[in-house]
């Protein structure tokens, strides 16, 4: 997606524009050409695999072993992991990378990048969240809970590809709460359907 900074000097003023996701030459839908960012569906689900176990085994741990340590490093992990996804892209993230070679042979599925972001957004801020409590040495109810909801949140990610965030920014979009981007968005699941080209709705 693009961000258009304005930056002045006595000389006049241009234009720096970051592109966020991965730019695919050629990619289009419904006659299309897509011009938002995307990422590989693939990678995503691989690297929400790789969290939900990473993130399972240290709560087993925790929750029947009383060992806190793995779960408070995990948390601090997870924090940069969605950091780096956040602010970058997840293909520059360490669990994306490794997506990124076990998935290579397979055919890409690319979906728009700005509901990953805003799912992504949506971890960011339970892995802080949990960077504070485990580090805090709060126990109980409230750690477990925070875990148990990161846990079915990742495993619904990598086994049923069904991104919560994604829904929750498809919600809010058809709303009016986000605005809609002039590129052609292609969202997992279909829960933000690409507009049809005028003419084809014509026809219809």
């Amino acid at each position: 997606m693009y961000h258009r900074i304005r930056i002045g000097d006595a000389r006049g003023e241009f234009e720096i524009a970051a592109f966020y996701g991965q730019r695919i030459e050629g990619l289009t839908v419904h006659g299309s050409d897509v011009r938002a960012g995307v990422f590989n569906e693939n990678e995503v689900r691989a690297a929400a695999g790789m969290t939900m176990v990473m993130g399972a085994v240290a709560f087993v741990l925790a929750l029947t072993e009383q060992i806190y340590l793995p779960l408070q490093l995990t948390t601090i992990f997870f924090f940069v992991e969605f950091g780096i996804r956040v602010t970058a892209g997840i293909q520059y993230s360490p669990l994306g990378r490794l997506a990124h070679v076990l998935v290579r042979r397979h055919e890409p599925e690319w979906a728009s990048a700005r509901p990953k972001r805003f799912a992504w957004s949506m971890g960011l801020v339970l892995s802080f969240a949990m960077v504070i409590i485990t580090n805090s040495g709060i126990r109980g109810a409230l750690p477990a809970t925070l875990c148990s909801i990161c846990l079915v949140l990742m495993w619904m990610e990598s086994a049923l590809g069904f991104c919560a965030g994604c829904e929750i920014y498809a919600s809010l979009r058809r709303r009016g709460w986000i605005a809609k981007d002039d590129a052609i968005e292609i969202c997992a699941g279909g829960v933000c359907e690409a507009p049809r080209p005028a003419a084809a709705a014509i026809k219809s």
